[in-house]
C-alpha cells in the first residue's frame, strides 16, 4: 500500500528540504528564525528527516496503564469510603498518603474485600519498621507498592527519618521480609521536576538515585523499585523524557547483569499550575497525562484543576479521574507506549536526552555517587540554577502560562476562593543538608496580584 501511494513521488533529501526552507525565508537567518534552544541544551529543528534519524531500542511494556486515585489518609473510615468510591467510578489502583501509623484493617479491609485485584500504592511520611511490616503481612496477597525512599526523604527534608545508620537498618529489615507481590523501594524523581530541574537532570538524577539502592542491595532490588515522575507541559519532550529513561534504566541494569521493566508512577507537574484562570489547569493536566501514557508509564494519578488552592473535593477529583478515563476508554490510549515509535522528532529527542542524561549520570558516579553529591549540595545547586533560568524565561514572557503572564483576565478575583495557602512556605529548621524545594513558576506574580485585589 505504501509503495502504491507514494510511487508517483520522488524522494526528497533533508538537504533539499533545508534549501527550500531557506529560499522561502527570503534572506532571513535560518538558525535565528527557525532553531529553538531548550533548557536542556537541545536544538529543536523545524523538520526531521530519515536522513539523520537514529532509533533507540526501548523495551516495550506490553501492558496497559492503570488509573490511580491519590487519597490523603487523615481518617481511616473516610479514606476507605473514598477509595471504594473511586474504584467504583473507574479507578484501578489507589495511592494512599499515610502521615502516621493508622488502623490498617479499618482503612483497607473493605477495599480489598470489594476489589481484590486493585493495586495499592503507599507514600509514608514516616519510617516505622513494625508498622510497615504489619501492613505488609496484612496485604501479603495484594499487589502493593510501598515506595520507601530514604534518599528521597533526605533530599526533600534535608534530614534522614532517624539517621543514616538507623534508616538503612530499617530498610534492610523490610527488604528481607518483602515478597514478590510488592515493590518496596520508591525513587521520587517528581521532586526534581517540581523544583525546576530540566529533563536531562530528571533522568540522570532518577538513575543515580536508583543506583544508590542497586549498590546497596544488588541486582535483585531492580524488580522492587518504582519510579515517580512529574510530567511537564512540553508535550513531545515529556514523551521523549520517559522513553529515554526507560532506555537508560535497561542499559544500567545490564551492567548489573539483570533486567527489569521500568515501573513508573506519573502525575502532572504542579510547577506550571496557576491560581488565576485555573480552568487552564485542566488543559495542562490533560496534555501532560497524554505525554505520560505515550511515554510508557505503568500507573498514573491526575491532579485536580483546583489542587493548589482548595481542599480536596468530589468535583475536582471526579473531573481529574474522568480525564484519564476519557484518554483510556474513549481516545483508545490503551497499550500506547509504542505509539510514539518511528516518529523522527520524538525518536531524535529521545536519543538526545538519553545521551545527555547518560553523560550527566556518569559525571555523578565519578563524583562519588548521587548521595555524596546530595550531601555536598551539588545536586541542589544544579537544580536551583536550572530553576532560575526557567523562572527568568517566565518572567520575561518567553515561557507562557495563559491567563497568568499572557491574556490575564482582570475580572478574575481569587482571594475569596483560596481555602489553602497556595504558595511556598519557608520553614526555619535545622537540616543536615540543603533541601530540594518544589516551587511554582507563577507564585510571585499571583502574590502580587492578590495583594492588589480588593476584598
Amino acid at each position: 500500500m505504501d509503495s502504491f501511494l507514494f510511487q508517483e513521488f520522488d524522494a526528497v533529501s533533508a538537504s533539499q528540504w533545508k534549501q527550500k526552507i531557506q529560499f522561502d525565508l527570503k534572506g532571513a537567518d535560518y538558525n535565528k528564525t527557525l532553531l529553538t534552544k531548550t533548557l536542556e541544551g537541545i536544538t529543536i529543528r523545524p523538520f526531521y528527516h530519515s536522513d539523520d534519524y537514529e532509533k533507540l531500542t526501548i523495551p516495550n511494556l506490553n501492558s496497559d496503564f492503570l488509573i490511580c486515585q491519590t487519597i490523603y489518609v487523615s481518617d481511616e473510615k473516610k479514606a476507605s469510603a473514598l477509595a471504594i468510591d473511586a474504584l467504583v467510578r473507574g479507578a484501578q489502583s489507589i495511592n494512599f498518603i499515610i502521615p502516621k501509623a493508622i488502623n490498617n484493617k479499618l482503612l483497607l479491609q473493605s477495599v480489598i474485600d470489594q476489589f481484590p485485584t486493585a493495586e495499592l500504592h503507599f507514600q509514608f511520611e514516616f519510617l516505622d519498621e513494625n508498622y510497615i511490616s504489619t501492613l505488609h503481612h496484612f496485604l501479603i496477597e495484594q499487589k502493593t507498592y510501598f515506595n520507601i525512599d530514604i534518599i528521597g526523604n533526605l533530599a526533600a527534608t534535608g534530614n534522614w527519618f532517624f539517621n543514616l545508620k538507623k534508616d538503612h537498618e530499617i530498610l534492610n529489615k523490610l527488604y528481607d521480609i518483602s515478597s514478590k507481590n510488592n515493590c518496596l523501594i520508591g525513587v521520587n524523581a517528581s521532586l526534581y521536576q517540581n523544583a525546576g530541574a530540566n529533563n536531562v537532570q530528571q533522568i540522570a538524577y532518577a538513575l543515580a538515585h536508583a543506583n544508590e539502592y542497586l549498590n546497596h542491595f544488588g541486582a535483585a532490588v531492580a524488580s522492587k523499585v518504582q519510579f515517580q515522575f512529574a510530567i511537564g507541559s512540553h508535550y513531545f519532550m515529556e514523551i521523549a523524557k520517559l522513553r529515554a529513561f526507560r532506555y537508560l534504566w535497561d542499559i544500567l541494569l545490564k551492567e548489573y547483569q539483570t533486567t527489569a521493566p521500568a515501573i513508573i508512577f506519573a502525575e502532572p507537574t504542579l510547577r506550571n499550575k496557576t491560581l488565576f484562570d485555573y480552568n487552564t489547569n485542566l488543559l495542562r493536566a490533560t496534555t501532560e497525562c497524554m505525554s505520560a501514557v505515550l511515554g510508557g508509564i505503568t500507573t498514573i494519578s491526575n491532579v485536580s484543576y483546583d489542587r493548589i488552592y482548595k481542599h480536596r473535593n468530589e468535583f475536582g477529583e471526579r473531573i481529574a479521574r474522568n480525564q484519564l478515563l476519557i484518554l483510556k476508554e474513549e481516545s483508545n490510549f490503551k497499550k500506547a507506549d509504542t505509539i510514539a515509535e518511528n516518529s523522527y522528532y520524538i525518536e531524535t529527542l529521545t536519543k538526545q536526552l538519553a545521551e545527555k542524561a547518560l553523560t550527566l549520570f556518569k559525571e555523578i558516579e565519578k563524583g562519588g555517587g548521587f548521595l555524596n553529591q546530595l550531601k555536598d549540595g551539588i545536586i541542589q545547586r544544579k537544580i536551583q540554577e536550572s530553576a532560575k533560568k526557567e523562572q527568568e524565561l517566565f518572567n520575561a514572557n518567553e515561557i507562557i502560562l495563559l491567563g497568568t503572564n499572557k491574556y490575564p483576565n482582570p475580572q478574575d478575583h481569587m482571594k475569596a476562593a483560596v481555602e489553602i495557602y497556595p504558595f511556598l512556605r519557608k520553614k526555619s529548621r535545622k537540616t543536615l543538608l540543603p533541601t530540594i524545594i518544589p516551587h511554582r513558576l507563577s507564585e510571585s506574580y499571583e502574590q502580587n496580584r492578590l495583594s492588589h485585589e480588593k476584598a
